[in-house]
């Protein structure tokens, strides 16, 4: 089965033995409960595309290893041409369900993964790239939903993870045995992991002589023995077990991390894609970031573009839409979104071939995208929430709305034009209030200031990945301090010379 559908992957699901807690209980149908359920409706979007006549061309793609027609979710990327149907796909996402549709970790782990364990082949001489190229062949023949899982717990700050007081503040080798090894720890805010058939484990960060037992990639069954998952509270959450559909905003879809516990988990040798090689645990980190970040600039341009729809709606129905002032912030909040979809293609179209075969978006720029995101949403939610006015925060519920007594005074007094009807106001918004609140977890604003790293790291990357002794040699020369360029003569190129290039492609890096 290369291309599940819809309803096959809830159903498929339904087959896992998920260890899941929510509000302190443990879930027993998790599949149709009311707050995780729209996590669930976003993900099958993602195999509903695949399925449609005018998206498969986004959705679908030609697997580098079985050749056969596999989701773009779990597919390796083939070409800049490739990346660039990402982002455009992640955009159309965003666009049909308003929300984090959580399968871009995995996909974007996939493609890290995939290229790292290459280049450990070829220094170490291990076989962890065939391990992952069964592993994924497995995936994709399956269609499977992968979770990324980064991000560690970190406990104090400060001290490599070999330093910690606690040695299960990173997630880490346990015990090397016969037939695989066993990590224990906890990885924290894993996209999607609930929904997932697997996670995909990797290192956070660049590990140092001594952190050898967390320099760790492996794959793991969401509900493999050991592995505890606690779901992550949401904005207003619990006005999805209310009745009615009006209060909640995004009624059908919606997003969500989850604490990952990983108590003593066994692993089995052909699942262990990295075991120790702490030379190459940057790599894939800075890797991932680079697929991650490109990666906003698709999801966010389509949240945002529904953001701005209902901007432009909730001023249609108050009657401003004209008004100076009003196309003006409608005009900032299109430009905001269009900045940041340009700059999650133009890293597309600067990708380059990876020694594995794969393509790797230019890691200078997709840090530049997410470094925008981590602005852009927040002026976005303010000029909505400018345009919607403060009914935005002292809405009445829709309970009141469809009191017999009560109701008729709220559609009287919350009515804008005539035209338009008092509960279409409402639900637009309502749609604002959950965009910018928090409730279409996860948050619009907040996940994109932290999610694949919070603007400190972004910027690390543009300054380490920028060519800082280019532009330098560049002014000098326009300076007259080192030879200028002589535009007559056709053989002067001036008293400058271009580095030695060096940046993400160049492997392994000392600093």
């Amino acid at each position: 089965m290369a291309l599940k559908t819809a309803n096959e992957y809830i159903e498929s699901l339904r087959r896992l033995n998920l260890n899941l807690y929510l509000f302190g209980e443990k879930v027993g149908n998790w599949v149709d409960n009311p707050i995780i359920r729209p996590s669930i409706n976003a993900i099958a979007m993602t195999y509903k595309l695949a399925h449609e006549p005018e998206s498969k061309d986004l959705a679908v793609t030609t697997s580098i290893l079985t050749k056969e027609k596999v989701n773009r979710f779990s597919s390796l990327f083939k070409s800049p041409e490739d990346m660039v149907r990402k982002v455009k796909l992640q955009r159309e996402m965003g666009q049909r369900t308003a929300c984090c549709f959580q399968r871009c970790v995995g996909m974007d782990a996939i493609n890290a993964v995939f290229s790292t364990t290459y280049e450990i082949d070829q220094k170490h001489g291990t076989d962890y790239h065939q391990r992952f190229r069964q592993w994924l062949r497995h995936v994709q023949e399956n269609d499977l939903c992968i979770a990324g899982a980064m991000t560690d717990v970190k406990g104090h700050r400060g001290l490599a993870p070999s330093q910690q007081p606690d040695p299960d503040m990173f997630v880490h080798i346990v015990e090397r045995k016969s037939d695989g090894i066993v990590i224990r720890g906890a990885k924290a805010n894993i996209t999607g992991v609930a929904n997932s058939h697997e996670m995909l484990i990797m290192p956070t960060l660049r590990m140092r002589e001594g952190d050898e037992d967390y320099s760790v990639s492996c794959a793991i069954a969401t509900d493999a023995p050991g592995v505890t998952l606690i779901y992550g509270r949401q904005s207003c959450d619990t006005r999805k077990l209310e009745e009615g559909d009006i209060d909640v905003g995004n009624y059908n879809f919606g997003g969500h991390e989850a604490l990952t516990i990983l108590d003593n988990v066994f692993v089995p040798w052909e699942r262990v894609f990295m075991c120790g090689e702490i030379d190459f645990s940057i790599m894939l980190v800075e890797r991932f970031a680079g697929y991650h970040r490109q990666s906003y600039g698709g999801c966010k341009a389509g949240i945002g573009d529904v953001l701005i729809g209902a901007a432009a709606s909730i001023a249609d129905y108050n009657g401003v839409r004209k008004a100076p002032h009003i196309r003006e912030k409608l005009g900032e909040m299109i430009h905001l979104t269009e900045t940041i979809h340009g700059c999650g293609l133009s890293c597309a179209y600067e990708g380059w071939k990876t020694k594995a075969g794969n393509y790797q978006c230019d890691i200078l720029l997709a840090n530049v995208c997410k470094h925008n995101v981590t602005r852009f949403p927040y002026e976005l939610t303010r000029l909505a929430e400018d345009i919607a006015g403060g009914i935005l925060v002292t809405t009445p519920s829709e309970k009141d709305f469809r009191h017999p007594v009560l109701g008729k005074y709220i559609d009287k007094y919350l009515r804008g034009v005539p035209e338009v009807t008092t509960e279409a106001r409402y639900r637009m918004i309502t749609l604002i209030h959950a965009m910018s609140f928090g409730l279409t977890a996860p948050s619009y604003h907040t996940e994109s200031m932290h999610g694949a790293g919070s603007p400190q790291a972004q910027k690390v990357m543009i300054e380490r990945e920028s060519d800082m002794a280019l532009k330098q040699s560049l002014a000098r020369s326009i300076a007259g301090i080192d030879k200028r360029e002589d535009p007559l003569d056709a053989a002067s190129k001036g008293g400058w010379r271009k580095p030695v290039e060096w940046n993400s492609r160049t492997w392994p890096r000392s600093d």
